[in-house]
């Protein structure tokens, strides 16, 4: 701010930022881009945001549906939530410690498949991630839509481990299968969950393994063989049974994940539920900077994921320098308590001074 005068001849009206914006190619977008993959490793190195990545650290990936209204938004379309608008992608990477910062974003289509591109942003934010310190145990989760050959040796070759649901195809139900009953560990949730099939609140399972193969329709470099981890709940409603499912899906339903933790069963199933976590993350961007899509040009709406991104690290940065509270507040919480706080603007002796509550 105080070097406005050095930079700007005159007074700069807010509507410049969207002038600015909207000139943006997508070469500038990928320049920001980069901005970000080295803003965020110097913001780990002076901050502690990141407490413990050098220990365990976790990647998660996911996109949303941002809402766009009215006709003339570049990009727009109706995607798999049958919503209008556009498709955001985030990486975001968090410790067992710390509260999760985005790493990566990307601006796609709004009929976007969720996996389109997903091999390269995984490995972009792994590599950011390094970046960051995560120099010990780092793994990648994702839901099905990224189950995919390319994704999961994206991690293996950038030395991660991954944590990814499967889709149940006939090869899983066949591996679900050969599961001994005896091999069934019973679980119990701290929270219960709520089951949209059942319409109901369920807090017992039961978790079990299998080694299996995925990708054996590709060629045999891209096969992967690693563990299924599989959790199945009581049927309440034995009747519901979507048709297709077979006899083995009769009395319990099934939630596998593929992954090559080397963690125990329990602690790695744990691990794959709290990817989770990410949602959090697409809330509070939704609730801050990407409320909406500002701009009828798509580079722009780009351009403005990427800095809402560097906003909610700065954000989160604040918060860990604050107190142990406000480093895994929300940021709705940490703007609320540290940045929009009320002050008295005086002048005296030529100078500015900004009178701020004492506590």
């Amino acid at each position: 701010h105080g070097a406005m005068g050095r930079l700007f001849c005159g007074v700069r009206a807010p509507s410049t930022l969207g002038s600015f914006l909207r000139s943006f190619t997508h070469g500038h977008v990928k320049q920001l881009h980069a901005v970000a993959r080295r803003f965020l490793p110097e913001l780990a190195r002076h901050t502690p945001l990141l407490p413990g990545a050098d220990q365990a650290a976790y990647v998660d990936i996911d996109d949303t549906i941002r809402r766009t209204y009215g006709y003339a938004k570049q990009g727009t379309g109706y995607g798999y939530s049958k919503v209008k608008g556009l498709n955001a992608l985030l990486g975001i990477v968090s410790t067992p410690l710390s509260a999760p910062v985005i790493a990566a974003t990307r601006l796609r289509k709004g009929p976007s498949n969720s996996a389109r591109g997903a091999a390269a942003f995984v490995a972009e934010t792994i590599r950011t991630a390094r970046a960051c310190g995560a120099s010990g145990l780092l793994v990648m989760r994702a839901d099905s839509a990224f189950y995919g050959a390319d994704v999961i040796n994206a991690c293996r070759t950038l030395g991660a481990r991954f944590s990814v649901t499967v889709r149940m195809n006939a090869s899983v139900k066949a591996a679900i299968a050969r599961i001994d009953e005896d091999a069934w560990t019973p679980i119990k949730y701290p929270k219960a969950v709520w089951d949209e099939e059942g319409q109901c609140w369920i807090s017992d399972a039961e978790i079990a393994e299998v080694p299996y193969t995925a990708f054996t329709s590709k060629p045999k470099k891209q096969q992967v063989t690693a563990r299924l981890i599989v959790r199945r709940v009581k049927r309440l409603n034995a009747g519901g049974v979507p048709a297709g499912q077979g006899t083995l899906f009769d009395t319990w339903r099934y939630h596998a994940a593929f992954t090559d933790s080397p963690l125990s069963l329990a602690d790695a199933e744990r691990d794959h539920r709290r990817h989770a976590v990410v949602e959090q993350v697409i809330a509070d961007v939704k609730n801050s900077a990407f409320a909406h899509a500002p701009s009828g040009h798509f580079q722009a709406n780009a351009a403005w994921l990427a800095l809402a991104a560097l906003a909610h690290n700065l954000t989160r940065a604040a918060g860990a320098l604050a107190s142990t509270f406000h480093a895994k507040a929300t940021t709705a919480t940490i703007r609320d308590h540290l940045i929009n706080v009320p002050a008295r603007l005086a002048r005296s002796a030529r100078r500015l001074t900004l009178h701020l509550p004492e506590r």
